[in-house]
Parts: structure tokens; sequence; C-alpha cells
């Protein structure tokens, strides 16, 4: 099993193709994707020029997409004489890979199984730990072996949290992960109500654990009454007309 990873030529030197673009501005395609489980910088960018061959990362072959750091790739293009300035402050690339080739079949026990790419986890990870880029990856299986809740992109495992400990080469599965705490029980937090254009904030002690887009009470700490508000980051929170608005917003976007 092999987890993505830089090709080790765009890391230890400039190419000449590289000098010859240094500066040239470029954008990101609205929609990356490359033919392959490789992916070069004319993949990514509109405008590489000659650099658009250099290859910039390698996938799991067959996987159907991949996620790249956008930090790394900033660099990485920088390296090869490409400026991408990143206007969006994009945290991550995710790029759709090329078909993958039809699925093979194995008859076990008189029976026909037909393998499927599902995500698996590159690492064991312990309850709390926050899955990153590197941490997934395509992995052929037998479809009965595939959970039901089996997520269908890498984008929307990346972030998460995992409920409990997962160990390396297991399928990821969508109820073993959670979104990410952002208030603790007995944190400090900032609460806000806005109604017609104008905002008022109190702070108040939180009565639980919250994700983004969850309910959590909050303790006025000079009124010491309880306020249902709607957790958004980390230390703060919603409550009032907005905050139904913005949970819902919250769990369309997972």
């Amino acid at each position: 099993m092999k987890a993505i990873r830089f090709l080790a030529p765009l890391v230890l030197g400039l190419t000449a193709a590289s000098t010859a673009l240094a500066g040239v501005p470029v954008d990101l395609r609205p929609q990356p994707t490359a033919e392959g489980s490789t992916v070069t910088l004319g993949d990514l960018f509109d405008g590489a020029g000659r650099a658009a061959k250099v290859p910039l990362f390698t996938g799991a072959p067959g996987a159907p997409s991949v996620v790249l750091d956008a930090g790394q790739v900033q660099r990485i293009a920088h390296i090869n004489g490409l400026d991408w300035d990143n206007p969006s402050g994009f945290r991550r690339v995710v790029v759709q890979l090329g078909a993958a080739p039809a699925p093979a079949t194995a008859s076990v026990a008189g029976r026909s199984d037909k393998t499927v790419e599902v995500l698996t986890f590159t690492r064991s990870l312990a309850a709390g730990d926050i899955i990153q880029p590197s941490d997934v990856l395509w992995t052929k299986v037998q479809s009965h072996l595939a959970p039901s809740d089996s997520p269908s992109d890498a984008s929307q495992v990346i972030g998460m949290t995992a409920r409990r400990p997962l160990r390396e080469g297991a399928a990821v599965a969508a109820h073993d992960l959670v979104s990410p705490v952002v208030i603790k029980r007995e944190q400090l937090v900032t609460v806000a109500y806005a109604v017609e254009g104008v905002e008022l904030t109190v702070q108040g002690k939180a009565m639980g654990d919250a994700s983004a887009g969850q309910p959590v009470e909050v303790m006025n700490t000079q009124s010491k009454k309880t306020i249902a508000a709607i957790a958004t980051g980390p230390g703060r929170a919603v409550t009032g007309p907005g905050a139904e608005a913005y949970r819902s917003k919250a769990y369309a976007a997972r």
C-alpha cells in the first residue's frame, strides 16, 4: 500500500523549464482532473506552459480522486516557476482522477464477489485524532466487505475526527467519524445574537461539548441564565434567528 507522496525530483531542484517560467502567475482550474493516477501542474493550473507536464503527486492506481494540501501545492508550483496566490484561501485541493478499470470478480465458495474501491486508513488512529489527507487511501476490497456508509469522496473525510480507535488498513465508515469539537464543556464562549444588521454578544460558560452546527447550552456568566445556542467555531456560538440557519448550512456542507 502506498500513500500519496511527493515526487523526489520536484523537491530536489529546479528544472530548466522552471527557470524559464519564473514568476508566471497561474489560476487553479475550477474542477482539476487528471487522466491517470499521476497529477501534473498542468492538471491543476491554467497557463502552466512548459511546466504543465511536471508531475506533482501520485495517488493509488484506480483511485477516483486525490486530496492535496494546498500549501504544498503552492510551494511546488513556485519551485517550478509558477505563482499561485491562492486568493480563495483553499486548504485542500481535490483532483478527480481518470476512470478506474472495471472491477475484477472472484469466485469464493460458489459466490461471485465484485471488488470495489473504498477509502482505507494508511495508519492507525486514536479516538479524537483529526483525519489528514495522508491518512486515507483508495483500496480495492471485496464488495461485501465495504461499509454501507463508505464515503464516496476523500473530501468528505478530511478534517473529521475519529470517534474510536481505528486500525491501519481498515475501510473508512462514516459512522466511525464525527465533526471535530469546537467548544468544550466549561469553556468560555462568546454568543452572538444578530437581528436586522445589529449584533449583540455576551460571554458565557459552555455546559457541554459541541461541534460546529451542533446545539450547545451556554450559561451567562453575569445573569446565570442558560442560553440555547448553536456552535459556529472555536469558542463561538450564535443564538436567535440566525442559529437554525447556521445549523442547517453546517449540516448541508457535510
